[in-house]
C-alpha cells in the first residue's frame, strides 16, 4: 500500500475512533482531516454553544489522541503519528511552550548555565528545539524513550 493511501486509512480510522468517542461523552464537534508532512492532523471545532471545551485542555487532548493511535495500531499494525486539536489545543499548547523557553532562556542568561526541561513528546520537542533555534540559542534532545528531554544552551 502506498504511504499516501496508509494515511488515509490511519486518518479515517481515527476519525472513527474520535466521533464515537465524542458521541459516547455527548460532546459536539465537526471534524477536519488534513495530511501534511507524512502526519494525520484531525482538528474538531464547534460553535461557541458547545460543550467541547469540556476535554480541550491540551493533556486531555493528548490523553484523547494517544487512544486514537492506538486504536489506529489495533487496526493496522501500524504506528501512527496523528496529531489531535480540540477546540484549539494546539495552539494552547504551543503557547504554554513558547511561555516555557522565553523562561528558560531567561534562567539561561541569569545563570550561565545549560538547562534541562522536562520530558515531552517528540512533536513538542520538534516546535521547542525550532522555537529556542528562532532565539538565537541552541538546543538538543538527551534520554531515551519517556526520559527524553531537551537541553538549552548558550550558542
Amino acid at each position: 500500500m502506498s504511504e499516501e493511501k496508509e494515511l488515509e486509512q490511519q486518518g479515517e480510522i481515527a476519525a472513527d475512533f474520535i466521533e464515537e468517542f465524542l458521541d459516547v461523552a455527548d460532546l459536539d464537534g465537526d471534524l477536519e482531516i488534513e495530511f501534511k508532512k507524512e502526519r494525520v492532523y484531525i482538528s474538531v471545532q464547534s460553535d461557541a454553544k458547545s460543550n467541547l471545551g469540556k476535554i480541550s485542555d491540551p493533556d486531555t487532548v493528548e490523553a484523547v489522541q494517544e487512544l486514537a493511535r492506538l486504536a489506529v495500531q489495533a487496526k493496522t499494525g501500524e504506528m501512527s503519528r496523528l496529531i489531535l486539536d480540540i477546540g484549539g489545543s494546539r495552539q494552547a499548547k504551543t503557547d504554554k511552550l513558547k511561555q516555557l523557553v522565553e523562561r528558560t532562556i531567561e534562567k539561561l542568561e541569569d545563570s550561565d548555565s545549560e538547562q534541562h526541561l522536562k520530558p515531552m513528546t517528540s512533536y513538542d520537542r520538534k516546535q521547542v528545539h525550532d522555537m529556542v533555534s528562532e532565539a538565537g540559542f541552541v538546543s538538543e534532545s538527551e534520554g531515551q524513550g519517556r526520559d527524553r528531554h531537551i537541553v538549552v544552551r548558550k550558542p
